[in-house]
């Protein structure tokens, strides 16, 4: 959700006319990483315009019908206006789209109770989509972060190298010993910046254009990384973790080969996102994006989160 492209008043006042909104103000919102949004200010409501820096029409209208249907099940998603029959339009050459603004703020620190209520979110959205007529044009699942860990491996110092090839060998062994791990849609990016709450209280959950099809465990080991650590501190939260697992479970029990396997997500998914911000990192660099507007997390922080969660795999 950094700035890319950058819009005036009038742009965004004329894209939103056949919406029938009257647009006041422009407000940029500087967080994420992939897409350009904005706060929409109108007489009686806020809206988020988002301009999709690299999907096209196509793939951004296919997230469409699963926010529509995620919200019919009851959960807080930020589901796209329409006007003339669809949702994404074009602006400045982009597909983008205007959705309701969620009000709320992110969980920094996350309380147990928080916990609970996206651990159980999440188990809601799992069983909601299992089934869900979804052909999506591009996946980045875990076939995808290993091509992207192949690519970087060779950028890295001798240890890092190794800690990944540890890491991805562990994976090898111990997914072909536990076969009975599910699949489904999964949000992919369900980190705290990701979800809005007032008090204890799950008001919106955001940002799902990394949707795809992977195994469900790789979403709960993202999400428990980052709602059960207590940062600076990449410890994970004992208290809070036992939460989320218990939360998760009244909703979609784990099989037993999740359970097997949660100590090596928890790594594994440490490790994808610190192979994330560097690809990204990389790529600002190669492109030239700079500024307070470009938002650059820290792979360090990934880096050392897997390092404390391999001491705790073994296969």
């Amino acid at each position: 959700m950094s700035v890319y492209t950058p819009l005036s008043l009038k742009e965004v006042h004329d894209f939103a006319a056949p919406y029938q909104l009257e647009v006041t103000d422009l407000i940029p919102i500087q967080g994420g990483i992939q897409n350009t949004n904005y706060f929409v200010v109108c007489d009686t409501a806020q809206y988020v315009l988002t301009i999709f820096e690299e999907m096209d029409e196509q793939g951004a209208s296919e997230l469409v019908p699963v926010l529509e249907h995620l919200g019919q099940q009851g959960l807080a998603v930020p589901v796209p206006l329409k006007h003339s029959g669809k949702s994404i339009h074009i602006l400045k050459n982009k597909p983008a789209q205007i959705a309701p603004r969620m009000m709320g703020k992110h969980p920094m620190p996350s309380t147990v109770g928080q916990v609970r209520a996206i651990a159980q979110a999440q188990a809601q959205m799992h069983v909601a989509l299992l089934d869900f007529p979804l052909q999506r044009a591009e996946y980045r699942d875990h076939r995808y972060w290993r091509s992207v860990a192949k690519e970087i491996q060779p950028t890295l110092d001798m240890a890092d190298r190794t800690l990944l090839s540890n890491l991805l060998g562990l994976y090898d062994a111990l997914s072909m010993m536990y076969p009975d791990r599910p699949r489904g849609f999964i949000h992919s990016d369900l980190f705290r910046d990701n979800t809005l709450f007032d008090g204890d209280e799950l008001k919106g959950i955001l940002d799902f254009y990394e949707l795809n099809k992977d195994e469900l465990l790789f979403d709960i080991a993202i999400s428990m990384n980052d709602f059960c650590t207590d940062y600076p501190s990449v410890v994970l939260n004992e208290e809070k973790a036992m939460a989320y697992l218990e939360a998760y479970s009244a909703v979609r029990p784990l099989t037993e080969d999740e359970k097997s396997c949660l100590e090596l997500y928890l790594a594994m998914a440490a490790g994808r996102f610190w192979m994330m911000r560097l690809q990204i990192a990389q790529k600002n660099a190669m492109e030239g994006r700079t500024g307070t507007d470009i938002l650059q997390k820290n792979p360090v922080e990934m880096r050392n989160m897997l390092i404390e969660r391999m001491k705790f795999v073994t296969a």
